[in-house]
């Protein structure tokens, strides 16, 4: 049987402690891998910021293995720049910035949020908008051997892409209309589940295409076992279906990061296996 190999997203856990002193609390609870969202509140921060972020995943010994597009004001409720028309050059600053952060610390795998529908606006333009956006981020990503990633998010009535299937669309769209093959879908289970797709069928239907995988449990997106969703179980048939990737960890905790954990998740169980095991999920994620 695949053993499992955790990530924790330093953007939604360890959030008790400045965000620079993640990584190093994440080694510390026995983690290997890391992921987060956009740690600034521009594309384009500053040279110092990004060295500041680079050395703190470096000094703690971890891998980043997963990092966001810059999504907009994401405490204000936006969720992306991918199909927003106006903001399309801003969005296109911030790819080369992902891509040079993406070649210093050996991520490969960066999640692109869709957008929210803007009011009034048109959205066949919209969408012509976002096939262009994550085409030319794909084109960049491509030269240090990354992917693109898109997901369905839950708890934004305006956020267009709420299913796998609606995802899958997005996806095949890029994919005929540009020849563009390294935009993957993230099988985000807990957003997948609060939108009231079928679990069941996504992994039936998709779980030979996943690019990356996350958790939480529905309702609450709280740990594993908190909720009504069997994670494990999920998990295992997406690994049957062929999936190498590590899994990450995405979810809010009632306590501190580290009492969650101790609650569902070993020590011994959170850290990956080496390098070979990163390469693997490397590679795959380039097919």
């Amino acid at each position: 049987m695949t053993s499992t190999r955790y990530a924790v997203n330093i953007s939604i856990l360890f959030t008790e402690i400045p965000f620079l002193q993640r990584p190093v609390a994440a080694r510390a609870a026995g983690f290997d891998a890391i992921e987060c969202w956009w740690p600034w509140e521009t594309a384009t921060p500053t040279q110092k910021e990004q060295d500041d972020f680079i050395r703190a995943v470096q000094d703690a010994g971890v891998r980043l293995i997963g990092l966001n597009f810059f999504a907009g004001d994401m405490p204000g409720g936006e969720r992306g720049l991918v199909s927003w028309v106006e903001r399309q050059q801003e969005f296109l600053a911030n790819i080369p910035v992902v891509v040079e952060l993406g070649r210093r610390s050996g991520c490969r795998a960066f999640n692109a949020l869709y957008g929210n529908r803007v009011p009034g606006a048109d959205v066949a333009a919209s969408d012509a908008a976002g096939v262009r956006a994550l085409a030319t981020a794909a084109a960049a990503v491509a030269e240090i051997g990354g992917v693109v990633l898109l997901e369905p998010v839950s708890g934004c009535p305006d956020y267009p892409l709420k299913t796998a299937a609606d995802v899958f669309a997005v996806i095949d769209r890029v994919r005929r209309q540009t020849g563009v093959h390294n935009v993957q879908f993230l099988c985000d289970l807990y957003h997948l589940a609060a939108n009231g797709d079928d679990l069941d069928a996504v992994v039936r239907e998709y779980g030979d295409r996943v690019g990356h995988v996350q958790i939480a449990d529905d309702p609450g997106r709280g740990e594993p076992g908190t909720g009504r969703l069997d994670l494990a179980g999920y998990v295992r048939r997406l690994q049957d279906a062929g999936y190498r990737g590590y899994v990450a960890l995405e979810y809010k905790t009632a306590s501190t990061t580290e009492a969650g954990l101790d609650g569902w998740l070993p020590r011994g169980e959170r850290g990956a296996t080496g390098a070979d095991n990163v390469r693997e999920t490397n590679d795959r994620s380039t097919v």
